[in-house]
């Protein structure tokens, strides 16, 4: 009857909805560095069951198919996508991209993540007492914690994360930590906890700790950061084919609400 097709059609509203909340946040966060667009996922609800396909008739035929009435849709999961992001040239010391898979680790405060969480945002400078730290509102201590020396006239990354400084009256540079790389089974079961942070969950499975260039992990690029991978142009495209869909269930309630009007006004 009319009656569902209109709360069928409200699903749709609702699940389209949410798909744009989704697309504006990742519109908002093109410039964000490291950020990682998300996408949502639809999945069709149950179905009403008219007639089974494997009803036979009189004569012992089989149905060749079914009546099945589908009641919706919804948003399944949101999914983000971890495609790599293009460079951006700081020439800042401190700053590092990830050329290839990885995530920087950094200490949090206990209540997010148990105080661990995993950025791809590369943006560190050092904070007073020479740590190096997120550049982000709360600045969190990058983990393990490198320390450069206030004197240090030059810092140096190496592609395999080994940080390098140059200290007064000395002719070689010094090495004072080891930049170190995580990765996890299941990336996209990350949670997301803001300020480009992404905590572990049983989803994504425990870290996989390793060094740059090795099993797997990607290269550090000193001296730039990963652009966000979100494309403004396909953004724009699925949020136009999102409102178009919008629009179509609406159209459906409308109909259904005159098909009513229809019935109520038999005599």
């Amino acid at each position: 009857m009319s009656i569902q097709a209109m709360y069928t059609a409200t699903t749709g509203l609702t699940a389209l909805s949410d798909a744009v909340d989704i697309t504006a946040n990742n519109l908002a966060n093109v410039n964000t560095t490291g950020f990682k667009r998300s996408r949502a996922n639809f999945e069709d609800l149950f179905y009403l069951e008219k007639q089974r396909a494997e009803i036979t008739n009189s004569d012992g035929i089989s149905k060749p198919a079914g009546t099945y009435i589908g009641l919706g849709t919804q948003i399944s999961n949101t999914q983000r996508i971890f495609t790599q992001g293009s460079a951006i040239q700081t020439d800042s010391p401190t700053d590092m991209m990830i050329q290839g898979q990885g995530l920087f680790r950094v200490k949090t405060c206990p209540d997010v993540g148990g105080g661990l969480a995993y950025t791809r945002s590369g943006n560190f400078i050092k904070n007073r007492d020479g740590n190096l730290v997120l550049a982000n509102s709360d600045g969190y201590l990058l983990d393990p914690p490198i320390v450069i020396p206030q004197e240090a006239t030059q810092v140096q990354i190496q592609t395999d994360g080994v940080v390098q400084v140059m200290l007064p009256g000395q002719t070689q540079p010094q090495n004072v930590g080891q930049v170190q790389l995580y990765r996890f089974a299941n990336e996209a079961g990350l949670a997301d906890a803001g300020s480009n942070l992404l905590t572990q969950t049983e989803a994504s499975g425990q870290a996989i700790e390793a060094q740059p260039s090795t099993n797997g992990m990607g290269e550090i690029r000193a001296g730039y950061l990963e652009a966000s991978n979100v494309d403004a142009v396909t953004e724009l495209v699925s949020l136009i084919k999102t409102q178009r869909a919008f629009e179509l269930n609406s159209q459906v309630i409308t109909a259904g609400n005159e098909m009513l009007q229809t019935v109520t006004h038999l005599r």
